[in-house]
């Protein structure tokens, strides 16, 4: 596939506008060719059903399709070729609003005719964080958690890029974390 082919839907878990995660993807993003389609979401600012799992009660899942939000989710997510998960580190773990989004996976594989998993497969999935604490591995159960929803959906781990920060605008003293950037998506 040709970079021209390729689209990359990076969707925004943090509560803050231009937080440090979101800074760490734009640069990672900014080495992507000109060619390549790119698509940004903010996932709070997106209000989200909660997923409701009522396959013991009788009812069968209630798959969150239903709102124009859920339904403009799951286009973008289906047409999307790559899917960044820019999501903060919150308590080992992805953040919420990302959380809320992995979720609504699990109405879409629900829907009848939709064949959502089926359509994920050889996607590739990428995750990009920043913690605030010392030791990168506690990064560790958030990465787990992307790279085995990777491996469920039968997609490509494209891999975790990680940086430093914990106030505003840290991440822009992480060489480290700024040097991955540059070589991340290729």
């Amino acid at each position: 596939m040709s970079d021209s082919e390729r689209s990359f839907l990076f969707l925004v878990g943090s509560s803050r506008a231009d937080g440090n995660t979101e800074t760490l993807a734009r640069r990672a993003a900014e080495q992507l060719p000109p060619t390549t389609d790119r698509r940004w979401l903010r996932l709070g600012d997106l209000a989200r059903p909660l997923f409701e799992d009522r396959r013991h009660e009788g009812e069968g899942p209630r798959p969150a399709t239903s709102s124009g939000l859920a339904e403009r989710l799951l286009e973008a997510t289906l047409a999307a070729t790559d899917i960044v998960v820019v999501s903060p580190l919150d308590w080992y773990s992805v953040s919420t609003a990302t959380k809320l989004y992995l979720d609504l996976w699990s109405g879409w594989m629900r829907v009848p005719g939709l064949d959502f998993l089926e359509r994920m497969r050889g996607k590739t999935l990428w995750s990009v964080t920043v913690h605030g604490g010392q030791d990168p591995a506690t990064a560790a159960p958030l990465v787990g958690t992307l790279r085995h929803t990777a491996d469920y959906a039968g997609m490509r781990w494209g891999g975790a890029l990680l940086g430093y920060g914990s106030g505003p605008g840290d991440v822009l003293r992480d060489t480290a974390a700024l040097g991955r950037a540059k070589a991340f998506f290729s």
